[in-house]
């Protein structure tokens, strides 16, 4: 499931044997040294799955063996420099210097580098034109941009941004591996990219939680989002629902998880909206009380249009938490319709669905029943399982181009 192709096979032959051969080595990427270059990383305000995404894989690479540097832009007041559970971080740049930066000092640093797994947020960081020609680049790419530039930028600036994700990116990467995180995203970048490059699909995993602690007051029907506060996640939708459904569910409430630049918005439009004690805004929570809230909903509610997978739908249906999501690339992989949640087709409202699913779950029988089968598809998920699969392809890699393990 988390390989797909003939990289299957591969990926497999080259990591048995390495892992449990050669003198008992357990560690097959032992002195191999990898850049793991990405837009964001996990502290950040901003963050979101792509950097959990980057930041389990950079943690798994380690526990193989290799030595990892995690190159990525820096917010303010962040350190340049240092090392976080044993990986080192480099931080340069604002969000639009970073593109600059990063390549120069890949540049710089090429001789000390084995391997590099590019993330592409939309630009690519053109690590095949500054790095040496035997060393592997995968291309990791979560989803296809075009329409989140056309959303939130200029029109001109937007297709140069198309242009370079699309016609530049294709060529850039036409004989780097690509990484994907489902099967739409792999769809999406064959059909609107045309893209050039073998895919992959390896999908997000998902932390084991700890039993959420119920509080008191908590069987009342809960709506939560947990995610970052910015504007594609369209957070208003999920915070409307209070109005909306307020006459037929008069005692739901509405919690948003998450920090980022839609939260001053969101907190004036409650207030607009005098849905005060009906929404509530958390900010930012630690892992412990997150988890206690997204186990004691009913929902986890994304109206989110642009994603490449949803790490948040695995994590609420790691606790037994259903999902309403929209029908949109990404998502409609996360989310099994009617299984482990809802999607909203076209023709249909968001409201309108969250209703029929509240309905269903009324029924205690028919709660159990979708909390069960959350939590079967959200065993399918571990970070193990996800940093396996890019080891060996890692391994595969080296392997074509006469690394050290021939």
């Amino acid at each position: 499931m988390f390989l797909t192709g003939g990289h299957q096979a591969e990926a497999a032959r080259l990591t048995e044997p390495r892992t449990r051969g050669q003198g008992g080595n357990e560690q097959p990427l032992a002195g191999i040294r990898i850049a793991m270059l990405n837009f964001r990383e996990p502290r950040q305000s901003t963050a979101g799955g792509a950097e959990e995404y980057a930041w389990q894989v950079s943690r798994c690479l380690l526990a193989q063996g290799a030595s990892v540097v995690f190159v990525t832009g820096r917010q303010r007041g962040q350190r340049r420099a240092e090392v976080l559970e044993s990986i080192q971080l480099r931080r340069m740049g604002n969000p639009y210097l970073v593109y600059l930066l990063v390549p120069l000092w890949l540049l710089f640093h090429r001789r000390r580098i084995d391997a590099v797994i590019d993330t592409m947020n939309g630009v690519p960081f053109f690590s095949p034109l500054v790095v040496r020609r035997r060393t592997p680049v995968l291309c990791l790419v979560h989803h296809v941009h075009d329409r989140q530039f056309h959303a939130f930028l200029p029109r001109w600036l937007a297709r140069i941004g198309c242009f370079v994700e699309g016609p530049v990116a294709r060529l850039l990467y036409r004989r780097c591996l690509t990484i994907t995180v489902s099967e739409s995203s792999k769809l999406e970048l064959v059909r609107r990219l045309r893209w050039l490059a073998p895919i992959t699909v390896v999908p997000n995993g998902c932390a084991e939680p700890e039993e959420a602690v119920r509080e008191p007051g908590q069987d009342d029907p809960m709506i939560v989002y947990a995610g970052r506060l910015v504007g594609h996640k369209r957070i208003d939708r999920v915070v409307d629902l209070a109005a909306e459904l307020g006459t037929a569910w008069p005692r739901l409430t509405v919690h948003v998880i998450g920090r980022g630049p839609e939260q001053g918005p969101l907190a004036r439009r409650v207030v607009d909206k005098e849905l005060c004690g009906r929404v509530v805004l958390h900010g930012f929570l630690p892992e412990a009380r997150k988890n206690a809230l997204l186990g004691a909903a009913w929902l986890n509610v994304t109206a989110s249009e642009f994603e490449g997978w949803g790490l948040t739908v695995i994590e609420a249906a790691a606790l037994g938490v259903p999902t309403v999501a929209y029908d949109v690339a990404g998502l409609r992989d996360s989310v099994r319709h009617g299984v482990t949640g809802w999607l909203v087709r076209d023709g249909e409202s968001l409201a309108d669905v969250v209703e029929r699913a509240l309905e269903e779950l009324k029924d205690p029988s028919r709660r159990t029943e979708v909390a069960d089968a959350c939590r079967t598809w959200a065993r399918e998920f571990t970070w193990a399982r996800t940093g396996a699969s890019i080891t060996g392809l890692i391994l595969a890699k080296l392997e074509d181009r006469g690394g050290a393990y021939q």
